[in-house]
């Protein structure tokens, strides 16, 4: 009876073991979708006007257009905020904002301090939007054309960055 209680202890053991080593050698970290070459259609509530709008309604297929995300507790997006200030003076291009989970009176304040290069900016409260579109976090940078992501950029926008948009744009 002793013999059956150790082994069945024993079993278990082993059971348990295997299933936390399996569990530890699989990574539960999310790896977000890079291959999207079509902008994901989303609905969104905008910063300024508060108003809903669709993803179909903002993109049309002859212009080009930045889709920035950014967030005013990113040191790096206060960084690359010039450049994008610089590029929204083309009538080339048109930058749209997505400002991810970011708390809504610091976001209106960072576009008071540094001005508004946006000709729209959406809400991405929970962060789900940015995921759709298969960013890591922000600052990222979407250039689209005719409705297909063009390039990605991870990361702040530099001059070298910019050059290479304008030089699409061109």
């Amino acid at each position: 009876m002793k013999n059956r209680i150790i082994y069945l202890l024993l079993v278990i053991f082993i059971f348990i073991f295997v299933i936390f080593y399996r569990g530890l050698n699989n990574p539960n970290s999310y790896t977000p979708n890079t291959e999207i070459k079509s902008i994901p259609e989303f609905a969104s509530e905008t910063l300024i006007k508060k108003k809903t709008l669709n993803s179909k309604d903002i993109f049309n297929k002859n212009k080009f257009y930045l889709l920035n995300i950014w967030a005013s507790w990113c040191v790096p997006c206060r960084d690359e905020h010039p450049f994008l200030i610089n590029l929204a003076k083309s009538e080339k291009i048109e930058i749209i904002g997505l400002n991810y989970k970011d708390n809504l009176n610091n976001a209106e304040k960072f576009i008071n301090e540094l001005g508004n290069p946006y000709s729209t900016i959406l809400l991405d409260r929970d962060g789900t939007k940015a995921i759709e579109w298969g960013a890591y976090g922000v600052p990222e940078t979407f250039l689209i054309y005719e409705n297909k992501i063009i390039k990605k950029y991870i990361g702040p926008l530099n001059s070298k960055l910019v050059d290479e948009i304008e030089n699409y744009i061109e």
